[in-house]
């Protein structure tokens, strides 16, 4: 595999008006794996994410995302960008919204239909989008984002909505993606999520608290409930009362 990281992030900051919603982050995402971007909401997950993206104005830094800087053209066609609010229409079916993205990476009617049956979604391909379910809308923009193989996954809370045997479902195949090569950045404010994960950035308040694995987050923490690690590493680093 190779060692070059997916994404590299050197003292990146970047202001909303007065306020500093990232503060000076560097960290590296490694290829082939599930990374997890974790944190309550506010703490710039989404920003963090915009700017790998390429579509977030930065102050100062640099982000460089499969050898180029972020936001360059060469890259629209290796990156999958699931936002937090589902990027599909609701007045095309469940097949027809995949296989307009297929068609925008010239490719055709087949690669669409596997990325929907990867999402669980084959069943309700002929199903009018604006009918789904929160969670089912959210797995037809996951199935958009994937119809092209990118070499890159960018999902912001892929799972909010979802039941937890669908979370589990979901969980197991971004796994299954990072086996076969694809590098996968994944937000979310639930702890639980973190175990699933090859490697940990925890995000508060802008900061990036800890760039570690779960394994590694728990020895230095103390403890194998990494819900109780984060407050740890709060409680330490940012001296909030316990």
């Amino acid at each position: 595999m190779d060692s070059t990281p997916a994404v590299q992030v050197a003292d990146l900051v970047v202001d909303r008006g007065s306020a500093r919603v990232l503060d000076g982050l560097t960290f590296d995402v490694p290829a082939g794996r599930v990374t997890g971007l974790l944190g309550p909401s506010g703490s710039g997950k989404t920003t963090l994410m915009r700017a790998v993206v390429g579509v977030q104005r930065v102050r100062s830094g640099r982000v460089t995302v499969l050898g180029a800087p972020a936001g360059s053209p060469v890259l629209r066609s290796r990156i999958g960008y699931v936002t937090q609010a589902p990027s599909v229409y609701g007045d095309l079916t469940v097949r027809e919204n995949v296989r307009y993205f297929a068609t925008l990476f010239g490719l055709g009617a087949t690669a669409a239909d596997a990325a929907l049956a990867e999402v669980g979604l084959a069943a309700a391909a002929g199903q009018l989008t604006g009918d789904l379910s929160g969670g089912q809308r959210g797995r037809v923009s996951l199935a958009c984002a994937l119809v092209a193989r990118p070499d890159l996954l960018v999902l912001d809370e892929p799972t909010v909505g979802l039941d937890p045997v669908l979370r589990a479902e979901l969980w197991q195949r971004f796994a299954d993606l990072a086996r076969a090569g694809t590098t996968l950045l994944v937000s979310s404010h639930v702890m639980d999520e973190a175990r699933r994960c090859d490697r940990l950035l925890l995000l508060r308040g802008g900061l990036l608290l800890a760039d570690s694995t779960p394994a590694q987050l728990r020895a230095e923490s103390g403890t194998d409930d990494l819900e109780e690690a984060f407050l740890r590493l709060v409680r330490a680093r940012e001296e909030v009362p316990a």
